[in-house]
Parts: structure tokens; sequence; C-alpha cells
């Protein structure tokens, strides 16, 4: 049976949830499309959180990696296309670390593209009532540095294994927090991705720009 690994943050920013764990977390132990999910949080701290998510990968041994953050300015399921070897932290990280225009990995090629079908999830996830899109930008936080540092792993180490980021809006509870933020409920979240797992396991070589890199 395959094993498809799950990641999401702990909060930052002062938040005291983070609705990409809160949305992942009820998939531990679960089987969707004939796979086991297996779900672990990450620091938001630059470094550290790839040293785990690495950790995680080695352990759980996933045929497929989908990492999930928190965009709070965003009001659909964003799924993204690229992440970029930079880290541009507008605030610092959960250990006050805040590196300014540094490469994600040295020597590393300029971007990777996901390994997941991403215009089928999205399809599926519009056709079922869930707002979601292709995203052109993971940002240059946490978020991007996971996403990056996941692409190139796999990339470098066992290609054969799928990764990709997929960001989520704010909850409901934080919105109210951020003047016109829009929200989603974490049940729609929750739904969203197992919708974009089982489309991952039935999209297998529809990859978008397929191991692709620019440089």
């Amino acid at each position: 049976m395959k094993t498809i690994l799950i990641t999401a943050f702990e909060p930052f920013a002062g938040e005291t949830i983070n609705p990409s764990w809160e949305a992942v977390r009820p998939l531990q132990g679960c089987q969707i499309a004939g796979a086991n999910i297996e779900v672990r949080q990450l620091p938001c701290v630059f470094d550290t959180s790839l040293e785990q998510l690495y950790a995680a990968i080695e352990l759980v041994k996933p045929e497929v990696v989908i990492s999930v953050g928190e965009a709070g300015n965003r009001s659909n399921i964003s799924v993204e296309r690229v992440a970029i070897n930079i880290n541009d932290a507008r605030i610092p990280d959960n250990a006050g670390q805040q590196p300014i225009d540094t490469p994600v990995i040295d020597g590393g090629p300029t971007a990777y593209f996901s390994a997941l079908p991403i215009k089928a999830i999205v399809n599926e996830l519009n056709n079922t009532g869930i707002p979601a899109k292709v995203s052109q930008t993971a940002g240059t936080f946490v978020c991007n540095h996971v996403m990056y540092g996941l692409l190139h792993y796999l990339n470098q180490r066992i290609p054969a294994v799928r990764g990709g980021f997929i960001h989520v809006p704010y909850l409901p509870e934080q919105a109210t927090k951020h003047f016109g933020a829009p929200s989603m409920a974490v049940e729609m979240m929750t739904t969203a991705l197992k919708i974009a797992i089982e489309s991952t396991l039935r999209h297998e070589k529809d990859i978008t720009l397929s191991g692709g890199t620019t440089s």
C-alpha cells in the first residue's frame, strides 16, 4: 500500500493556530484512495523545518509528499506551481531568524516546479464547489523554503517520489483579527486536501513540467 506524507506548520507571526495544521491533522492514519496518510507538523523556522522534513521522509518512505502552509491574504486553496531558490523574510521566523536574499540551497537551481498534477487538482476542487487556483508564487518565507527544499531533496535523492505545496487561507477565527481578510472553514480545507490526494493518485503520470527546473 502506498504512503503519502502530508506536512503542515506550527503557528507563527503571533497567531495561536495555523490553518494548515488544523486542516491536516485529522488526516493522520486515514486511508485515502488506497493510500495510508502520515502527517507531520514542521516548525516555522528556516533550515530546521527542512531537517525535520527530510527526517520524516526517510522514516515514512512515502510515494508522495504534499506540504501545506498558511497564506492569510488568499481566499482560495492555492496549489503552487513553482518554488524559487531565495529566502527573503518580511518578518522573523519562530526562531527570530530573518534571512534577506539568501539561497535556500547553496548552488541549487533557480527554481523547481511542482511534481503534482496541479491543474487537475484545481479543476476537481472547483468542480466540487471549493474555490481553488494555480498559484505562481509560494512567496519567499518558510513556505517557499520548504517547497524548494522538498523538491530539491526529492530531485537529488529519490526522484521517483513526487512532491508539491498547497496554501490554505485563514480560518474564520483568525480572519476576525485581520479586518477584511478572507477565510475558509477548516472542514472545507480538509476536504480539499483529501481531493488533492485523490487527484494526485489518479493522475500519476499527469505532472505539469515534470521534474522541471529553470536556471
